[in-house]
């Protein structure tokens, strides 16, 4: 009844205020449930008297394995999982919540929502140790044990998370679920559960247990870099080949439309010298004809130059892409009540201000939102998230649940007149990689089966 009246107080409210409300006040009643808990349970924690060196072991290891993290679609898992589980595992239930808080230290630079998951991290590395306590009953937990524990707190951890994202972002359940839970997660779980496994195994207190576990920790962190490492080169080379064919493209276009403006500034030149009233009026009509039909054309080649390089002129203050994603969506709500389709916005709470020329990137988001749009079936869903990189750099995600662009198509998207509508000119894909290039940023595609999801990051707002 309480996390629904928080369900329901969170969608009472549009406003970024109210959802903060709820995701704290349900991390104050997941905090609360904690303590209860190991008061609860001390029993067991004083039945259990742990190693003082194995518990510092497992909290620093915590806050280095917390230093990588495995990029998935819309978030990132860090290693420190893995030390989570192992402590769930080998500890009380005390000594597992200080385990789990200890991710809060290296979330820090990340912001105040990602320390709050250390709440959450607390919470079930508690209920794991309790599992642990009682299925131990005085002697060793068997291989069968063990593996209930590890599934047991990931699957506390998965439930909290998304009832936690909802709640701060609006999004439903369901579509959190159907955004993150991909094969890419449940692997990487299953590495994080295989990892907590050989930690409690080879971790017995002895200095050959801490030196292996340590040889198991830094594997996982080699292995991990080493699949980060090749993820960015994949993406590295597949914006370059964007650029490059971008660039080709709009070289092209360039000199085709320079040398028909010009041919058609003369045209339209010699049409302005002829004086209709000296004509009859069949020949008056067509020459009038001919000067409307000359100027439109001068005008499509102008919007086409503009599309090729679009003259950006920067805003004097910040552009908040809260602000710019919330009327983008108020734009193509019209559009979206045509299918029935649900569009949601998880706004930021960190700064996400970036230099730009507001008009051009509000297009920019309006092109992507539309195409989304166009892509779900009816009463499809578009999600659009926000956020900042590693690098400080902010971002924004439009979403669908669409078939996906299929592989032999990925390579053309960002080329002039390429689209899968049947009205589609294939321009707003082209337009929009060059307005996000001209401002010094990346438009990026990823996506499966289940959807399609293009990135747009920005350099922050350095004033």
């Amino acid at each position: 009844m309480i996390l629904r009246s928080l369900r329901d107080a969170a969608q009472l409210s549009n406003k970024p205020f109210g959802r903060h409300v709820a995701a704290y006040a349900f991390l104050t009643l997941v905090a609360a449930s904690t303590v209860a808990a190991n008061v609860y349970w001390r029993s067991e924690t004083a039945a259990q008297r742990d190693n003082a060196i194995e518990v510092l072991y497992l909290l620093t290891a915590l806050i280095f394995l917390s230093a990588v993290s495995v990029r998935m679609e819309r978030g990132r898992l860090t290693l420190g999982s893995i030390a989570i589980g192992a402590a769930a595992i080998l500890l009380n239930p005390l000594d597992a919540t200080m385990v789990g808080l200890s991710l809060g230290i290296p979330m820090v630079r990340r912001g105040r929502w990602p320390i709050m998951g250390a709440v959450m991290a607390a919470a079930y590395a508690c209920l794991g140790a309790i599992l642990a306590a009682h299925v131990r009953a005085g002697g060793a937990l068997s291989l069968q044990s063990r593996v209930l524990v590890l599934v047991v707190i990931n699957l506390a951890g998965w439930l909290l998370v998304a009832i936690g994202l909802s709640l701060r972002s609006g999004e439903s359940i369901g579509s959190i679920v159907r955004h993150n839970f991909s094969t890419q997660f449940y692997v990487a779980y299953g590495y994080f559960a295989l990892a907590s496994l050989l930690t409690s195994y080879v971790l017995d207190g002895s200095p050959r247990g801490y030196l292996l576990a340590t040889i198991v920790f830094v594997l996982s962190l080699a292995l991990t870099d080493t699949i980060a490492g090749r993820r960015i080169r994949r993406v590295l080379e597949s914006e370059l080949t964007d650029a490059d064919r971008h660039l080709f493209h709009s070289r092209a276009i360039e000199g085709v439309v320079h040398n028909l403006r010009n041919h058609m500034a003369t045209a339209v030149g010699y049409l302005k010298e002829v004086d209709p009233r000296r004509l009859d009026p069949v020949d008056r009509e067509a020459i009038e004809t001919a000067t409307i039909a000359a100027n439109d054309a001068v005008t499509v080649l102008r919007t086409l130059s503009q599309g090729a390089t679009p003259r950006v002129t920067y805003s004097a203050e910040p552009v908040d892409l809260n602000e710019l994603l919330t009327r983008s969506v108020g734009m193509a709500r019209p559009r979206a009540r045509t299918k029935e389709v649900e569009v949601g916005l998880r706004e930021s709470t960190e700064d996400v201000s970036v230099r730009a020329d507001p008009l051009l990137l509000r297009e920019v988001a309006t092109n992507l939102i539309n195409n989304a749009i166009d892509a779900v079936p009816q009463r499809g869903h578009v999600e659009l998230s926000l956020g900042r990189r590693a690098n400080g750099w902010p971002y924004f995600s439009v979403a669908d649940n669409g078939p996906g662009v299929a592989d032999e198509n990925r390579h053309h998207l960002f080329e002039p007149h390429f689209t899968t509508k049947e009205t589609g000119t294939g321009l707003g894909l082209f337009m929009s990689y060059g307005i996000v290039r001209e401002h010094q940023g990346h438009l990026t595609y990823s996506g499966s089966g289940r959807g399609a999801v293009f990135t747009v990051t920005l350099p922050p707002w350095a004033g």
